[in-house]
């Protein structure tokens, strides 16, 4: 995109300004309708019933949750059985099991769950020990008052109903931590094997962080939704950071009468803009799913801290969000071009592009 077109936009956004509270107002609906179309091609938001939305790590949670609905399940249900999945697999190093740990080398996992029908919600943060933190969530959901449980009162509740305590810490993730430990700092006594594999020695730029999250949202044939989303979080992070996706109203957000949202990416800046009720709000007050999407990404953008931006004012962090509405309706965009969505319209799972903000 040229430096013309950012300008123009800055320029437009800026005299359309509009907070949460005004989000059916003209002005807003008008800027996120600009982004939409100066920065990305058209994407299909088709229009059906049931329809499965996920994280672009989501395929396979959207074709095992499409399975799901077909046979009659709950959304909510079908939506974790979809990212069991990925909590599952060893390989997968952003959730569940095998993925990368705080800065200690310890795992610890995040999730949200909300069933749309009751508008009830459950979540768990910083839990060590379990791989399905989803499954545990929906239980605080189902079996008690609360809303969130954290650290170790999450795992002994979990354990108190089944679940078994595991090493989380696969030799996968072990090996990229161990890296990260001898590569980030010359400063400290750790030294750097001679040969990093997958990595260039001396530059910390190589060894791999990560945001990796899978965000997933049903919607069912007679218009109810649930969704969830799971992590293990940021890697390296300081031991007890929770990012956005165990909070309400910001990793994930679900209103049976409007539609469901969630995220990845930078947690910290979703957290400040209580972003996923905020995209709800949007589509309540008319927004497709898309147009609520990067309504909401340009509100994150606008209040990015000075250190978070680069020479051109953009916000230089990643973040996404994927939205389906009540009528079938979805739609994702991401901060920066090159995101993409999973999405199972009852006829067959794909990727699609995600709209975007700015064009790397």
């Amino acid at each position: 995109m040229s430096d013309h077109h950012d300008l123009d936009r800055r320029h437009f956004m800026k005299a359309g300004a509009a907070t949460v509270a005004g989000l059916a107002a003209g002005a807003s609906y008008e800027r996120a309708a600009h982004a939409q179309d100066t920065n990305k091609p058209a994407t299909g938001v088709g229009r059906a019933k049931p329809v499965v939305i996920a994280s672009a790590n989501g395929m396979a949670a959207v074709e095992r949750a499409m399975e799901q609905l077909k046979a009659g399940a709950d959304p909510l249900d079908a939506a974790i059985a979809g990212v069991n999945i990925v909590e599952d697999d060893p390989e997968d190093i952003t959730v569940g099991l095998g993925g990368l740990p705080n800065e200690d080398g310890v795992v610890e996992l995040d999730a949200s769950v909300m069933h749309g029908p009751m508008h009830k919600a459950g979540a768990v943060a910083a839990l060590q020990g379990i791989k399905n933190p989803s499954m545990v969530a929906r239980l605080v959901m189902q079996r008690t008052d609360h809303v969130l449980l954290v650290g170790q009162g999450a795992l002994r509740f979990a354990k108190a109903h089944g679940f078994k305590e595991q090493e989380l810490l696969t030799d996968k993730a072990r090996k990229i931590w161990l890296r990260w430990k001898e590569s980030h700092s010359k400063n400290d006594d750790w030294v750097e094997a001679e040969e990093l594999e997958g990595a260039i020695p001396g530059n910390p730029d190589a060894i791999p962080f990560t945001w990796g999250t899978i965000n997933c949202c049903a919607l069912n044939a007679n218009g109810d939704l649930g969704g969830v989303t799971t992590t293990s979080g940021l890697s390296y992070k300081i031991p007890g950071r929770v990012g956005d996706s165990p909070i309400i109203g910001a990793g994930l957000f679900v209103d049976n009468d409007i539609g469901a949202a969630g995220s990845t990416g930078r947690g910290e800046a979703n957290l400040q803009n209580c972003s996923s009720f905020a995209i709800v709000e949007a589509m309540r007050h008319g927004q497709s799913p898309e147009q609520a999407c990067l309504t909401v990404l340009q509100r994150i953008a606008d209040h990015a801290e000075p250190r978070l931006r680069d020479e051109k004012g953009r916000a230089k962090f990643g973040l996404k969000f994927y939205a389906v509405a009540k009528d079938g309706t979805f739609g994702s965009a991401s901060m920066w071009s090159g995101g993409q969505m999973a999405v199972h319209d009852g006829a067959q799972a794909r990727r699609i592009e995600a709209a975007y903000l700015y064009k790397k």
